[in-house]
């Protein structure tokens, strides 16, 4: 999980734990999520906040596509934001709930 702002990262956190996820994180900036996502080679997914302190996590991003981890983007930005290689990749507004979160992550076929 990957949020710089605590009381959300804390309360999104709580609640996919509750889903029974395993959550490693949250972490709140690009360098930190970067090596937790090294660190973490059998990762199932990742929630990612668009701008992190002014930093942007699209390179993040890349480096999960091209492992092929399965991401989304928890965001309060506009759709529009998203670079259009990631036109494929879900999106929650901020503050969605931990169902919406799990659902857009891994959808049923």
């Amino acid at each position: 999980m990957v949020e710089d702002e605590y009381f959300i990262a804390d309360h999104l956190m709580r609640q996919v734990e509750q889903c029974g996820a395993n959550v490693i994180g949250p972490v709140a900036t690009l360098d930190e999520a970067r090596s937790l996502a090294w660190a973490n080679p059998h990762l199932d997914g990742a929630v990612l906040d668009i701008n992190l302190r002014g930093t942007l996590v699209f390179p993040l991003a890349d480096e999960l596509a091209e492992r092929g981890v399965r991401f989304i983007f928890a965001t309060g930005y506009d759709a529009r934001m998203i670079p259009a290689r990631f036109a494929h990749v879900g999106r929650c507004e901020k503050c969605a709930d931990a169902a919406e979160i799990t659902a857009a992550l891994f959808p049923k076929s």
